[in-house]
C-alpha cells in the first residue's frame, strides 16, 4: 500500500515538473514582431517628478512638447487633492489635463486609494485614523467628486480605477475586492460614457479577476527588479508568456481589450533609484535595455504601449548631462 501511495505521489510530482519545464519552454520559444499599429504612451506622476528634484511642470511640458507624447496616464493622488477633509484643490491636476488638451493628447486619469508610484496608496493624513468602513465611504465621495469634474473633458479618454489592486504591494490596506466594485459601480454609474480601465501584475497575477471587471484591461511589465527576499533577478519569460495570458482572459473573462500600462523604462534598485550612484544606475538600465524592453513587448501581440521612466529620463539629461535615454524615447514616439 506505501509503495502505491509513493509510486502516485512520484507520478504526480513528475508530471508537475514535466508540466513546469513544457511551460517555461513555451514562453521563451522565439517571437516575431506582430504586424501591427503600435500606439506609445508614457505614465507621468508629478509627485515623483517632484521628489527627485525636478521642476515636475517643465518635466511634463518636455514630455508633452519634446517628446511629443499624445498618449498619457496620469495618478490623481487622493493626498494631494483633500489635504484637509472637504477642501478640495484640483489646481495640479487641473493643469496637466488642461495642458495635455491644448496639444491634443489623450489622458487615462488613474483614480482611487492606490495609483502609481511608491508608497502606492495615497491617503490623506485625516483619514488615516478612521475606520475602515468609513475610510471607504470616504474615498467612495472623492472619487464621485473627481470623476463629477472631469467626466466632461474629451481629452479624458478612459479612467483607470485603481492600480494593480489584487497585488499585495506597497503600504497598503489588504486587497478588498467588494470595495473595488463599488468603485468601478460608482464611476460606471457618474459616467457611463467611458470605459474603465483595471490593472493586474503582468508577472505575478493570473489577470482574470481584474480581466473580468475591465472594459480593457492594463498589464505591467517588468524585467529585471529587486526584492528584499531574493534581492536582484530577470523574470524567466518571453513574449509566449503574456500571449498565453492573454489567451487565458479571452477564454476565461471574455477579455479582448489589452494594453500594457506599465513598461519598465527605468532600473528597479535596492534604494531610491536617484539615491544610487549614476554608474550603478546606468548599469541597470540604459538605453539599450529600453530598446530590448519595448521590442519584447512588441511581440506579446499587445498594440498600446505605456512606458513607465519618463521622470528618470528627463532626471538624468537636466540634473546629470546625460540624455541617452531621453533621445531614445524621442525615436519612439
Amino acid at each position: 500500500m506505501l509503495k502505491k501511495i509513493i509510486k502516485s505521489l512520484a507520478y504526480i510530482a513528475g508530471l508537475i515538473i514535466f508540466i513546469i519545464l513544457a511551460l517555461f519552454f513555451y514562453f521563451n520559444l522565439p517571437v516575431k514582431t506582430l504586424n501591427q499599429d503600435f500606439k506609445y504612451g508614457v505614465t507621468f506622476s508629478n509627485l515623483y517628478s517632484e521628489e527627485i528634484g525636478l521642476d515636475w511642470k517643465k518635466n511634463y511640458l518636455a514630455i508633452l512638447d519634446d517628446l511629443g507624447v499624445k498618449k498619457i496616464r496620469l495618478p490623481v493622488y487622493w493626498n494631494r487633492i483633500e489635504k484637509k477633509e472637504g477642501a478640495y484643490d484640483f489646481s495640479e491636476i487641473d493643469w496637466q489635463i488642461r495642458e495635455a488638451a491644448k496639444r491634443n493628447a489623450e489622458i487615462i486619469l488613474v483614480i482611487g486609494r492606490k495609483v502609481p508610484r511608491w508608497p502606492e496608496c495615497f491617503e490623506p493624513e485625516w483619514v488615516k485614523n478612521q475606520k475602515l468602513n468609513i475610510k471607504n465611504q470616504k474615498l467612495l465621495a472623492y472619487i464621485e467628486k473627481i470623476v463629477n469634474r472631469y467626466k466632461n473633458n474629451p481629452a479624458v479618454k478612459y479612467w483607470q480605477v485603481e492600480n494593480e489592486p489584487f497585488l499585495p504591494f506597497g503600504i497598503c490596506p489588504s486587497s478588498d475586492s467588494g470595495l473595488l466594485d463599488n468603485e468601478i459601480e460608482l464611476v460606471r454609474k457618474t459616467d457611463p460614457s467611458r470605459k474603465i480601465i483595471v490593472t493586474d501584475s503582468g508577472e505575478l497575477s493570473a489577470w482574470i479577476p481584474a480581466a473580468r471587471r475591465a472594459d480593457i484591461f492594463g498589464t505591467t511589465m517588468y524585467f529585471n527588479v529587486y526584492t528584499k527576499k531574493f534581492g536582484y533577478f530577470k523574470y524567466p519569460i518571453g513574449p509566449n508568456f503574456f500571449r498565453f495570458k492573454k489567451w487565458l482572459i479571452g477564454k476565461f473573462a471574455g477579455q479582448e481589450n489589452i494594453i500594457i500600462v506599465e513598461l519598465q523604462g527605468e532600473p528597479w534598485l535596492n534604494d531610491w533609484t536617484t539615491n544610487v550612484s549614476l554608474e550603478k544606475q546606468l548599469e541597470a538600465f540604459d538605453a539599450g535595455n529600453l530598446e530590448k524592453n519595448l521590442a519584447f513587448a512588441k511581440k506579446t501581440g499587445i498594440s498600446e504601449i505605456y512606458l513607465w521612466g519618463a521622470e528618470w529620463w528627463w532626471w538624468l539629461k537636466e540634473k546629470n548631462s546625460y540624455p541617452d535615454l531621453w533621445n531614445k524615447a524621442k525615436e519612439i514616439y
